[in-house]
């Protein structure tokens, strides 16, 4: 989508709340791209939900009310800078902030 996109888009940003990924760059057109900007909530749960339950219903095969799991958090996203003129993306970089990075990267 990034290089169909790229001179059409200032930016794209995947999502599918994972692990942040390390592909950003500025594609030629001018898009900024990141593959997945990864997950923003609990750190220690299975994609955020509460990983008893996630590993409950993979054994059991049966329904499960997914609850958002406790302790430690994070936040993953990503700063761009874009020429107000062109609308292109001079810049891009990744954030992931949690008890391992506590700052930017």
């Amino acid at each position: 989508m990034g290089w169909y996109l790229d001179g059409m888009a200032s930016a794209v940003i995947g999502t599918h709340t994972h692990v942040q990924t390390a592909d950003e760059r500025i594609l030629p057109g001018g898009t900024a791209y990141l593959s997945d900007v990864g997950m923003t909530g609990p750190y220690d749960g299975i994609l955020g939900v509460d990983r008893e339950l996630i590993l409950d219903k993979f054994l059991t095969a049966l329904p499960t009310r997914f609850e958002v799991a406790d302790g430690r958090t994070q936040l993953s996203a990503v700063i761009i800078d874009l020429d107000d003129t062109t609308g292109k993306a001079k810049s891009i970089k990744r954030i992931l902030i949690n008890d391992d990075h506590p700052f930017y990267e």
